[in-house]
Formats: C-alpha cells, sequence, structure tokens
C-alpha cells in the first residue's frame, strides 16, 4: 500500500472513532437552511426533492420562494443601502463544483435563478451590477419596480433620521421597532437574514444557494460574503457543503465555508467543522468578537448536518423523510 492511500483510509478511521452506526439512505433525501423562516423555503424545495428530483432545482425552488416574500434581508422587498437602493446577491454550486453566481444587481426578483443561468450559459463566475442585470434581461427575466415596499420605507425613514448604520445582533430575538425591526411571515413566522440552503438528493448528490439583499442600510456598492464562492457557500461532493449567515466581512476574512468543508475532509462531522470555523473568528479579534454574529450550518456526504454560531441565536431548519424542524445551533459566546 503506498503512503498516499495509507493516509487517505487513516484519516477517514480517525475521523469515525466514537461515532454512532450510520445509515446514509436514512437521510436522503435531506435540505436545510438558515434560520426559521429556513422551514417554509425546505418545503418549497422538498417538493422537489421526495420527488427523486435534483438537489440544484430544489435548491432554486427554496431561493424562489423567500424571494417573493416581504422579507427584511431577501429579495427586493427587503431594506435598502444608504441611497435607498435595494441591491441583491445570490450564489448556487452544484455538485460538479460547477457555480454562478451575481452581486449588486438591481430590480431583479429572482437572482438565484440568475445566479443559475451564470452558471450554466456563461465561462464566468461572478458578474455584478450593472452587467449582471443587463444578463439578467438577455435571459428573459423581467426588470421589476425599483420602489421600495412598505416596510423598507418606514424602515428606510427611520434610518434616515440619524444615518447611523449599527447592525444589530441576533435582531430575529428583539421584538422592539426600529430600522432594523424582522419582518414576519402571515403567520407569524420570522423571516429574517440571508437564505442560505442545502440540499443532499436521493441521486448523493449535495448542491448549495444563498441569497440575500445584504445588510440593511450598508454603503451603495458593499458586497457581503453570500455570493462570494468558499465565503457564503461551499460544495465538495465528495465531502460536503457549507453555508453562513451573519457579518459577511468576517466569512470573508477566514474564508469560512471552504474552512467548514476542508475541516469535514479532516473527517470532523459538520458541528465540530463548524466550530473551529467560529473559532478561527473569535481568536482572530475575540473583543471584536462580542459585537458581532456568524453562524455556519454544514452537510456532509453521510448526510449529517451541524451548524455553530459565534453568538447565542443562530436556528437552522431541517427536511427529512423523518424530521422537519427548527433546531438551535449551539455558540460559542
Amino acid at each position: 500500500m503506498d503512503r498516499k492511500h495509507f493516509l487517505k483510509i487513516s484519516s477517514v478511521g480517525l475521523g469515525s472513532i466514537g461515532l454512532p452506526s450510520f445509515s446514509p439512505s436514512a437521510q436522503k433525501p435531506i435540505m436545510v437552511s438558515t434560520w426559521d423562516s429556513g422551514m417554509k423555503v425546505n418545503d418549497a424545495g422538498w417538493k422537489i426533492l421526495s420527488a427523486n428530483g435534483t438537489a440544484l432545482d430544489a435548491i432554486e425552488a427554496g431561493g424562489n420562494f423567500i424571494e417573493n416574500q416581504n422579507d427584511c434581508c431577501v429579495g427586493l422587498k427587503g431594506y435598502p443601502d444608504r441611497d435607498g437602493i435595494v441591491t441583491l446577491d445570490a450564489c448556487v454550486m452544484d455538485h460538479l463544483s460547477n457555480c454562478g453566481a451575481v452581486a449588486g444587481i438591481e430590480r431583479i426578483k429572482h437572482p438565484i435563478s440568475v445566479a443559475r443561468k451564470v452558471m450554466e450559459k456563461t465561462p464566468h463566475v461572478l458578474m455584478v451590477g450593472a452587467g449582471a442585470q443587463q444578463f439578467a434581461l438577455e435571459n428573459g427575466f423581467p426588470l421589476e419596480s425599483g420602489e421600495l415596499s412598505d416596510d423598507a420605507k418606514k424602515a428606510y425613514a427611520n434610518w434616515l433620521k440619524t444615518s447611523k448604520y449599527e447592525p444589530v445582533i441576533n435582531i430575529e430575538n428583539k421584538k422592539e421597532n426600529g430600522p432594523f425591526a424582522p419582518s414576519f411571515f402571515e403567520d407569524g413566522t420570522l423571516n429574517h437574514d440571508t437564505m442560505g440552503m442545502l440540499a443532499l438528493d436521493t441521486h448523493n448528490n449535495i448542491c448549495g444557494g444563498v441569497t440575500t439583499s445584504g445588510m440593511a442600510f450598508k454603503m451603495h456598492g458593499r458586497v457581503g460574503d453570500s455570493p462570494v464562492i468558499g465565503a457564503g457557500l461551499f460544495v465538495d461532493n465528495e465531502v460536503g457543503a457549507a453555508t453562513s449567515s451573519g457579518l459577511g466581512e468576517e466569512v470573508i476574512r477566514i474564508c469560512g465555508t471552504h474552512l467548514v468543508v476542508e475541516f469535514m475532509r479532516q473527517g470532523y462531522r459538520p458541528e465540530m467543522a463548524c466550530k473551529k470555523a467560529v473559532q478561527r473568528i473569535v481568536n482572530r479579534d475575540r473583543k471584536k468578537a462580542k459585537t458581532l454574529q456568524v453562524g455556519f450550518l454544514a452537510i456532509n456526504k453521510k448526510g449529517q448536518v451541524g451548524a455553530y454560531a459565534v453568538q447565542t441565536g443562530f436556528v437552522y431548519s431541517i427536511r427529512t423523510n423523518n424530521q422537519n424542524e427548527i433546531i438551535k445551533s449551539k455558540f460559542l459566546i
């Protein structure tokens, strides 16, 4: 046996020590999404996964669903930047490492679908701003009104009173009204933050996607981690996939989701892989870490799922044949 083959077998064995017996087929298909609003996102994707559809189609369906909602942080009804303009970011990555993304796109309702078109129809990975919009129009996406939603108008008018940019940690737990007040579905379910999605289908393929309107009242042109492959999303079909939510700049600084996947490649289960990435953020600047939130969500090839966050408050939604629930993430601080 050569050294390379021996090391590969050894790493798999070490990563399995102490793990319970597990039947991969019991967990296929599976879809996980960030936050509790991911429950409805998973429902949209599950219609495809449960019919033996592809993980990529399920991801796009979930993204399209949340982009249609009145959400503070996703879609054209999201909160604007400091100039009063809603700009959207999105990306997808499939099981073959094909990927596509758009950033700073305006007046296009479904940026995750545009991201998929970038992946499938161009030699590029990331298209931005006016060029991304032009590409969308050329591919049949209609140009929507640039008018803000009623919720966004109120939030923006309130923010203009002080023009203070101060994102609040775990705003989903805040009940007071304000420029960063949360929005809700009609049934009272919280509708919050970047939507990151991962799916494992019955064909044993993993895909992922992210869609967001970014941080409310950001500088015009700011792009966070969401459309950046290796930051807001990374997929390796041999190992697993990860997505993130929270302060994107901190995720970009450590190439967060790529880091999570690499930890899983070393044999760590998803939760521990996410924790080690969170530790990387906290150890960079412990004082700053107390003022920010980042959460990672991951799935491995076995269908095992885990998450970890800097602060308390991060949750994720999971859907399988036997499970449909919201799970609280563990946290470091």
